[in-house]
């Protein structure tokens, strides 16, 4: 539907994963800070592949935030880290990232968001048939 921002919120790469590397996590924030995001209308009857796709009870938990998008404020669910699979210690992949970008530049987010993303320290994945794999999307995606 369109790009959505989210004053007083950030995002995080904190959520502990089962690989042992940080997933975004939205947080609420300073009221300075703005997150961004994409608003998408679905049918309901979806969300049960979704919600197992984004691993809801599995570390992710569902909260429901306003979005304001052309002058019409909606209510709509996010994913957001559970307290228990907080680890601000973590960072996340190369290719997890750079994923997260990917989808940032095609919604076309502004630049200085982008900036903030691309800033966000990432590391090497040990396992190099995962990375691979992801490296093949991140190739395929780049055709977009």
């Amino acid at each position: 539907m369109g790009v959505v921002p989210m004053p007083g919120r950030s995002v995080r790469f904190h959520k502990k994963s089962t690989d042992h590397s940080g997933k975004c996590d939205l947080i609420d924030s300073n009221p300075e800070a703005i997150a961004y995001g994409a608003l998408y209308e679905f049918n309901l009857a979806d969300k049960p592949g979704l919600d197992a796709a984004e691993g809801l009870g599995h570390g992710y938990r569902q909260a429901t935030v306003a979005f304001p998008l052309n002058n019409v404020t909606y209510q709509a669910f996010v994913y957001v880290a559970s307290i228990s699979h907080i680890d601000k210690s973590l960072n996340p992949y190369h290719w997890y990232k750079q994923l997260v970008l990917c989808g940032a530049r095609y919604h076309r987010f502004p630049d200085e968001y982008i900036a903030e993303l691309e800033s966000v320290p990432s590391i090497t994945d040990p396992d190099t048939g995962r990375s691979a794999k992801n490296g093949a999307l991140l190739a395929r995606m780049a055709e977009f």
